[in-house]
């Protein structure tokens, strides 16, 4: 097995609400060195389009340049984090599980939907700070032990490159018309069998 520095855990975590892309909280970065400012406005992009379009699928990872970017929605909510490449994925979902968990019972599903200011949760960082300690060494017996357990089938989970979604705004337009235009034929299509049966 691949050995993974202790700091090549989460470098960003970030919420948001997927009907709008409003952020609701943030993992604060304590790792200075790196420059993540590119792929936090990359998730904040990536949180606006989730609420356009068809349904998202509900996790999904993409990678950008040494990192990966996971997330997982649920309850009208994606939770976000950048990982390094090396960094097992079956952990960074499960990351994710413990803060959607968390954030859940803390605050339910009402009054993610009611509120209006960007980070009105920003509380919640001491909640992500602790949790992501017991995540950063993948080497640890607990994170070891995660690692073998069964989750959520992860090799399904889809991953792209963040640039099919981003920056080409005009072809995920173009596709998610195609998309409208297909239904709309379907639905010609299948009231035409219907009455082709009625006769």
């Amino acid at each position: 097995a691949r050995r993974v520095s202790p700091s090549s855990m989460v470098k960003l975590t970030m919420l948001a609400r997927v009907a709008d892309g409003l952020p609701l909280a943030e993992g604060l970065e304590s790792d200075r060195q790196a420059d993540l400012e590119t792929y936090k406005q990359q998730a904040k992009s990536l949180f606006k389009k989730l609420g356009t379009g068809p349904p998202p699928p509900s996790r999904m990872s993409y990678e950008s340049g040494p990192y990966f970017l996971h997330y997982m929605i649920e309850g009208g909510v994606c939770y976000l984090t950048l990982t390094d490449r090396g960094y097992p994925k079956k952990l960074a979902y499960q990351y994710l599980e413990d803060l959607q968990k968390e954030f859940t019972n803390q605050h339910g599903h009402d009054s993610i939907e009611t509120v209006a200011r960007p980070y009105a949760f920003i509380k919640f960082d001491t909640f992500i700070q602790k949790t992501k300690k017991l995540y950063q060494d993948t080497r640890t017996q607990r994170n070891l032990t995660k690692l073998n357990e069964d989750l959520h089938d992860i090799q399904n989970v889809m991953s792209r490159n963040i640039n099919d979604i981003l920056g080409q705004g005009e072809r995920l337009d173009h596709v998610s018309s195609m998309s409208e235009t297909l239904r709309n034929e379907s639905r010609k299509y299948s009231s035409r069998a219907k009455d082709l049966s009625r006769q």
